[in-house]
């Protein structure tokens, strides 16, 4: 069910119990841990956490500590499942679940006793009621005759059963004809994947509720929200309308600061909010790097090819700014150039063809010396989490957490220098694949594999760093192509996984439209192309609900949406999906989500051919 009082029915019921925290691998998810790790050290609350990466590693974890705990919160995982058949706990057990996954499980809504969902109401969720969903089972009493009227006549038995069949068959259609409502009901509302609020911003809420709320936690939850934005996961008029609820807080944190400037030390937090360029990891890189490895930049001046380096020497020449000064360190630049630099930069970029050159977000500044801007607190700590330097994901996931804290600076500017490496090892990448033709059409989508032995290819193994890639690459593809029909076309890309397991990862990814509402159904055809053929796939990202696996030795229900015979899959238009479409009509795609599945390297030939197929 939903919590609607965060503080009386969440935070005040676990004050005084020890909880567990199951926290996603992802950098919205660390800036709720860190909320929420903030309050609890203030309350003194005792909690463990686990952080998990995929369904597999949740169900194991839960196994491992549901003996000692009743209380369990987990963060951007379990609310899009029925998390109850999933983990099977003990009926005291209790979970709270912050989750921006949409849309929610209806099982989870309706839990009364189990289940508390910490989900802002005001995300348009659109649940179905009760009554078009569960309805009490009650035995319909078969009445064979009246055995206490063994006298009356035949007639008047026999009229009696006829009415009584009359009735039972009436109450067998009424019963068919609310089945088949509530398949089309389920099937409406199950079938796209979305994201709502970003948790880091409901556990701020929270903190505000209680006035607990500190300058660390309001740049947490501004992360949170930039985490969401970078990986295209919110619309931008969603995102736009966030920054405007985190933009009121900013303002009162910074009068309060005025009124209490003389007890504050010289290294506190300072926000600001600013419209700055949409170039990655500018300030503490070169301007001239930042331009060729910032995908919008990038795809737009076709950087890949020679044609591209000449139109961005145009580009500085225009601006203004002599090639000296964009090569070295953008801290080192003449001040004189730097004063209105973002002016110069978006006037220039208007001129070709890049409109969206400035963008809303926000900066913190520690001290007197050290600046960031809230997407380089978001790529230095997806870096963090993904880089393969770490010898295991507990190792990245409190390497990534730890540089989230003021006291960790160090760290956090060691997660910039990778992701530096990150965004370079992305563009090479991207130039590799379309200067050697490797983005194909499969005919319903592109496709490109990256094959073992491509330089780098080690980054892109983890599903963050692969779906980044794949959005940067379908963006630039977009962007070269003169084929009107590719355009409109989603991608599918495959990476190796592991060379010893004989593993690849492979991401879906929608069209790249103008359009706002882009939607995408990867994650189901995915799931149904590895039944067809058999391919030994592992679906266990919190990605997408189709995407999930159980124990061995405990078989999943199937999807709720599956229960309706005519099951859309994938395909794209402008229209939305109707229900009655079968496998060859087109379902309509889901806001800026990607697919994620695992599978071995000699099953992917066959897969692919049933992907074909099912989206043909």
């Amino acid at each position: 069910m939903f919590v609607s009082d965060f503080r009386k029915e969440f935070y005040e019921v676990v004050q005084s119990q020890r909880v567990l925290l199951f926290v996603a691998s992802d950098v919205d998810a660390l800036c709720a841990c860190k909320i929420l790790q903030a309050l609890f050290q203030c309350d003194h609350v005792q909690y463990t956490l686990v952080p998990v990466s995929g369904w597999q590693e949740l169900e194991t974890a839960f196994l491992e500590h549901k003996e000692q705990f009743r209380y369990f919160i987990l963060i951007n995982c379990g609310s899009n499942v029925d998390l109850l058949d999933i983990l099977q706990p003990d009926e005291e057990a209790v979970f709270f679940v912050c989750d921006t996954h949409r849309p929610v499980n209806v099982v989870n809504v309706y839990s009364d006793t189990q289940i508390r969902l910490l989900i802002k109401q005001d995300d348009d969720l659109e649940v179905p009621a009760y009554e078009d969903i569960f309805r009490d089972e009650e035995e319909d009493e078969e009445h064979s005759g009246n055995e206490g009227d063994e006298g009356s006549e035949p007639s008047e038995k026999r009229t009696r059963l006829e009415e009584e069949i009359a009735a039972q068959t009436l109450k067998r259609r009424q019963r068919r004809e609310w089945e088949a409502r509530r398949r089309d009901v389920l099937f409406d509302y199950e079938q796209y994947e979305y994201h709502g609020t970003s948790a880091a911003m409901v556990m701020f809420d929270l903190a505000w509720l209680m006035s607990k709320d500190l300058s660390d936690m309001l740049w947490w939850a501004i992360v949170g929200l930039t985490d969401q934005w970078v990986q295209d996961k919110i619309t931008q008029v969603k995102y736009v309308t966030d920054v405007g609820v985190l933009q009121r807080h900013v303002s009162r944190h910074s009068h309060r600061r005025e009124d209490e400037a003389h007890a504050l030390s010289v290294d506190c937090a300072r926000i600001s909010f600013e419209y700055d360029l949409r170039l990655a990891l500018y300030q503490h890189w070169s301007l001239h790097d930042s331009l060729c490895n910032t995908c919008y930049t990038a795809a737009r001046l076709q950087l890949w090819s020679l044609h591209g380096q000449k139109r961005l020497q145009e580009f500085l020449a225009d601006v203004g700014l002599p090639l000296k000064q964009v090569k070295q360190k953008f801290q080192s630049m003449d001040v004189s150039l730097k004063e209105n630099l973002r002016e110069m930069i978006e006037e220039s970029a208007n001129k070709f063809g890049m409109k969206d050159m400035r963008v809303q977000t926000f900066s913190v500044h520690f001290g007197f010396k050290h600046k960031f801007l809230a997407s380089d607190v978001v790529f230095a700590t997806m870096s963090l989490m993904e880089s393969p330097e770490h010898g295991s994901g507990t190792d990245s996931f409190t390497q990534a957490l730890d540089s989230l804290s003021r006291g960790n600076l160090d760290k956090l500017y060691h997660g910039l220098e990778l992701a530096k490496r990150q965004l370079r090892a992305t563009q090479q990448t991207i130039a590799s694949c379309l200067c050697t033709n490797l983005v194909v059409s499969q005919g319903p989508f592109l496709y490109c594999a990256l094959m073992e032995g491509t330089p780098d290819v080690a980054l892109f193994s983890k599903p963050a760093s692969l779906s980044l890639l794949s959005r940067h690459l379908l963006k630039s593809f977009v962007c070269s192509t003169k084929n009107r029909r590719c355009k409109l076309l989603p991608l599918v890309m495959a990476a190796p996984l592991s060379a010893e397991q004989g593993t690849v990862t492979m991401v879906g990814i929608p069209p790249e439209t103008d359009s706002s509402d882009r939607k995408n159904f990867f994650g189901r055809a995915f799931e149904k192309a590895a039944e067809g053929t058999n391919s030994r796939a592992l679906h266990n990202h919190f990605d997408l609900s189709a995407s999930w696996r159980r124990s061995p030795q405990q078989q999943p229900p199937p999807p709720i949406s599956d229960l309706r015979p005519e099951v859309v899959l994938a395909g794209w238009q402008d229209t939305p999906a109707s229900p009655g479409w079968g496998l060859q009509g087109g379902a309509a795609w889901l806001p800026h989500a990607q697919a994620v599945i695992e599978l071995k390297a000699e099953d992917r030939s066959k897969f692919l051919d049933a992907l074909v197929t099912l989206l043909s």
